[in-house]
């Protein structure tokens, strides 16, 4: 019998790899990803490690993912205050989480690495001209001109930076005191504030402080506790631009394993889940905690392949499943995927991505998501684990900090011909700060009735 040869982080390069940019210039190309090679870890196989144990507690049903943030992050927006909100927003949301339900939520962001983003078509028409698609700035800018969408090597090496930049905020701010327990009532953005989840979450927040107030009161000193005082926000990206990732590869000297040093959690889109495709053979060999997106066209047998490939030794929080089943189809499509992979033994974390399967384009050539079918799908993810009697995990959300007008709907309701007035994404739409709050109180609750 042939002996597979051992992996190593370029193995990818002999698998089918859709969804690459076509570099103009291969020995361009070739030199960044020597120099991405020579440059320090973004991550370290020990945060990994700790990520891998968390999303662990989550599929034996005692944690809860929230994973979160932009759909493409841009290179134009890497402000201190632009990255400041954005976690302002995920703190918020999982003090609603953890407030409403009493679990952990393991708080993991898409962010310090998103960028770049699959498209169904090669190209896209731009104020009547038809361009190359965007396929986010790590590979070409967003402008529209026909010049700016050529695939440049050189982004590669500023997304690297532009990462760094970010977890050194995000470091900052998580363990220096901002994501302090005690400042949760400063955590309420100005215009969220304002409105009805706004004032829900300030309710909440007084009660967490009388809580924290009476712990001190008879006599618990909470200046040692550091779950109050920090927090472990986690960094997660689509591993779609391999010519990135590979070079971010690095071998950990105390185990001798394999990690992608680029984000601590990696997925694989619907797009290129294939089993025996580039991306699922990248992830495959990292011991990362990874992720598959899932569309309603997976099937249960090779869901099932796919945990085989993934998660060949059955560890706890490597392998999570995020389905993106549409609001419409989610109760017939999601129970024969969850019960196979029940049958298999085969531990998974199951989190629902409410946001693409729901994604139309109004008759204005808008692309925007309704709010109300966010969270249809994200109802019939809880029924549907509910009916098979597993543990419904995570949700997977695509949100921001601003005021947008990009999603339809929520309490206070965006309307269509409102979308004009903030439409500001560079690929999908987005649900804004108020419409995030307001999610977390609904998942809160969708929590409570199966805890």
């Amino acid at each position: 019998m042939a002996v597979a040869d051992p992996w190593i982080p370029s193995s990818w390069r002999s698998l089918p790899a859709l969804q690459q940019p076509d570099w103009p210039d291969p020995a361009a190309a070739e030199s960044v990803r020597q120099r991405l090679g020579q440059l320090p870890p973004l991550v370290f196989a020990g945060e990994a490690r700790a990520l891998t144990r968390a999303l662990g507690e989550a599929v034996e049903g005692r944690a809860f993912l929230l994973q979160a943030g932009d759909c493409a992050e841009s290179f134009r927006d890497v402000s201190a205050v632009a990255i400041r909100e954005r976690l302002k927003v995920l703190l918020q949301m999982s003090a609603v989480l953890t407030y409403g339900a009493t679990l952990p939520v393991v708080k993991v962001g898409r962010i310090a690495g998103q960028f770049t983003k699959p498209r169904t078509s090669s190209t896209e028409r731009v104020g009547g001209v038809e361009l190359p698609s965007f396929r986010g700035h790590a590979i070409h800018s967003d402008e529209p001109d026909a010049a700016a969408r050529v695939p440049d090597p050189e982004r590669m090496v500023q997304a690297y930076y532009q990462a760094v930049s970010t977890l050194n905020l995000l470091r900052a701010f998580t363990k220096g005191g901002f994501a302090d327990l005690t400042q949760v009532q400063t955590w309420n953005q100005e215009f969220v504030s304002s409105s009805p989840e706004g004032r829900r979450y300030a309710v909440i927040a007084n009660e967490i402080g009388r809580a924290l107030r009476f712990m001190q009161a008879i006599g618990i000193d909470l200046g040692d506790e550091r779950a109050i005082h920090e927090v472990d926000v986690w960094t997660s990206h689509e591993a779609l631009l391999l010519d990135y990732e590979e070079p971010l590869v690095r071998r950990d000297s105390t185990t001798g394993d394999w990690y992608a040093c680029s984000a601590h959690f990696l997925w694989s889109g619907e797009r290129t889940r294939q089993l025996d495709g580039a991306h699922v053979g990248f992830l495959a060999g990292v011991e990362n905690p990874v992720g598959v997106k899932l569309g309603p066209a997976a099937m249960p047998d090779e869901v099932v392949a796919l945990c085989e490939r993934l998660n060949p030794l059955r560890v706890p929080g490597r392998l999570t499943l995020v389905t993106r089943l549409g609001a419409d189809r989610v109760r017939e499509a999601l129970p024969p995927l969850a019960r196979a992979v029940r049958e298999s033994g085969i531990p998974v974390l199951w989190a629902c991505d409410p946001m693409h399967a729901n994604t139309f384009v109004t008759p204005s050539g808008h692309k925007t998501r309704r709010f109300d079918d966010v969270l249809r799908e994200i109802e019939g993810f809880f029924a549907s684990h509910r009916e098979v009697g597993t543990w419904p995990g995570g949700v997977h959300l695509e949100i921001t900090a601003e005021d947008v007008t990009e999603c339809l709907g929520g309490s206070e309701e965006v309307r269509e011909e409102q979308l004009d007035h903030r439409y500001e994404t560079l690929c999908d739409p987005r649900l804004n700060a108020r419409q995030s709050l307001d999610l977390a109180f609904r998942v809160a609750e969708l929590m409570r009735a199966v805890t």
